[in-house]
């Protein structure tokens, strides 16, 4: 297929989670004493991919909240997960803003995932031919990994 495209997905908040605990001990802030370090790891490990991977489309999928339709089945989903950090929810934020003025599409779903959004757009874009590299920690994603090689997992 000669208009093979490559689309890069990120799961936000994983991203977000990583460079935060990364660069916690960094304790960056901006001149209005708020907490940066997550927000400049996030850009940095984004910028860094697309200055390597040079990819036809980006997009970031985020969690909306904790009820989705696993906890519907299952309340105990995920009941053992400490609250995100203060601290890093002031931070989410400002990666969605910075998100927003480059233009980088935002996925959400109320009731679903961010890793659920990144399948079902991976599925569709392996489906059409094109290639989907998913930037993520969740090991879960592995499974999103197809015989074709068309969608791989980056970690």
């Amino acid at each position: 297929m000669a208009d093979k495209k490559t689309l890069v997905l990120i799961d936000g908040h994983a991203l977000a989670y990583r460079q935060y605990f990364a660069l916690e001990r960094t304790g960056m802030k901006n001149s209005e004493n708020e907490p940066t370090w997550a927000v400049y790891g996030f850009f940095k490990s984004v910028f860094d991919l697309l200055s390597k991977i040079k990819p036809d489309f980006i997009a970031v999928a985020f969690d909306v909240g904790r009820h989705t339709f696993r906890t519907d089945k299952f309340e105990d989903y995920k009941a053992n997960r400490d609250a995100m950090p203060d601290t890093l929810r002031c931070q989410i934020s400002t990666i969605v803003k910075g998100l927003e003025a480059f233009d980088i599409p935002i996925y959400t779903k109320e009731g679903f995932e961010a890793d659920d959004i990144i399948g079902t757009i991976s599925k569709i874009a392996s489906e059409s031919g094109n290639n989907t590299l998913i930037l993520t920690g969740d090991q879960d994603s592995f499974q999103l990994v197809d015989k074709e090689g068309l969608v791989k997992v980056l970690i």
